[in-house]
């Protein structure tokens, strides 16, 4: 490999820039080729892609210990991906197979990960927000300098819960950093049309909760924010929002085509790519095209295993789950 560790900015050396390129090129690949196997109709039930906003994920993640705690909502790939998710049981666990992280059953929407400190994904928006609250307040009586990430749309920033877990978090001083990602649409419904606010994180200033706004498709400016946020919580001085703008390339999930996103935004966001604009930094980093090659060809033969993974693993066994249903009854 060819690398330059002389070279910084925003000091973001050369490894850790490597390794947001990795988390992005995975989550990016990954993404595309669960777009395709959905089409095939070997994923059920829907698919949120995250395509177009991975330097998020991958700039927060980056900031992140391997102890820290990150939660979900219903377009989480990334975000699982981006804390070291293993990509064979996420792909069996879309494919509805036995070896995926619930047996199959949780789908796109619900993966969870104790071992990768992914809290879960949900489905109802805004409903991973208290689940962080909670959270964050185990860390707190554990007396832990541990954080966790609360990944979530502009849409669920309306939701009621919001308000009230910026007041929880603000209160007792959590370890929380509420993580806004602002693509411009709560499902089909642009923000200008739900919020006069022109930046979501200045709401946190009613509550005593800081809020910083950046470009979320920019890495090394989510991965400062992301540091700041974090070094915070390490000193114990409680919670952080950050929002991330950014625009998704497709619709709201893989069967929405998307007709409500005005065609000039659209190709506006588009060329300001996170992949294009990662892939700028190693430039300017001096890495090599060789090296970009062999990292893109190791994670493109990693995201063809998974699938061979999931194709090869078995159905879910309906004796299982009947025993399982039995263990909840009560």
């Amino acid at each position: 490999m060819s690398v330059d560790n002389g070279r910084k900015i925003n000091n973001v050396d050369t490894e850790t820039l490597l390794s947001i390129y990795r988390k992005i090129y995975t989550i990016r690949h990954f993404g595309e080729a669960g777009i395709d196997m959905y089409r095939k109709g070997h994923i059920y039930g829907y698919f949120h892609s995250y395509i177009g906003e991975e330097a998020i994920a991958a700039g927060v993640c980056e900031a992140l210990r391997d102890d820290d705690y990150v939660v979900s909502n219903h377009r989480g790939h990334g975000h699982y991906i981006a804390k070291g998710i293993d990509l064979d049981k996420m792909m069996a666990e879309l494919m509805g197979k036995s070896d995926g992280f619930s047996g199959g059953r949780a789908g796109s929407m619900h993966i969870i990960d104790n071992s990768t400190g992914n809290i879960g994904g949900n489905g109802i928006v805004g409903a991973g927000i208290p689940i962080a609250i909670g959270v964050a307040m185990g860390i707190k009586q554990e007396k832990s300098d541990r954080a966790v990430v609360c990944f979530f749309g502009d849409g669920a920033a309306n939701n009621g819960t919001f308000a009230e877990s910026l007041n929880l978090a603000a209160i007792y001083s959590l370890p929380v950093i509420f993580v806004i990602e602002n693509n411009g649409f709560a499902a089909t419904t642009q923000v200008s049309e739900t919020s006069l606010c022109e930046n979501l994180c200045d709401r946190g200033k009613g509550y005593g909760v800081a809020g910083k706004n950046v470009f979320g498709n920019d890495p090394v400016e989510v991965l400062t924010a992301a540091r700041a946020a974090v070094k915070k919580i390490r000193n114990g001085k409680g919670p952080s929002i950050i929002e991330a703008k950014t625009y998704r390339h497709f619709g709201h999930h893989v069967n929405d085509p998307g007709d409500y996103m005005p065609k000039e935004e659209l190709e506006k966001w588009n060329d300001l790519d996170p992949l294009s604009i990662t892939l700028q930094y190693l430039k300017d980093y001096n890495v090599s095209k060789k090296t970009i090659a062999e990292i893109n060809a190791g994670i493109e033969k990693k995201v063809k295993q998974s699938i061979k993974f999931a194709e090869n693993s078995p159905e879910p066994d309906t004796k299982t789950f009947l025993k399982d249903i039995e263990a909840y009854d009560i």
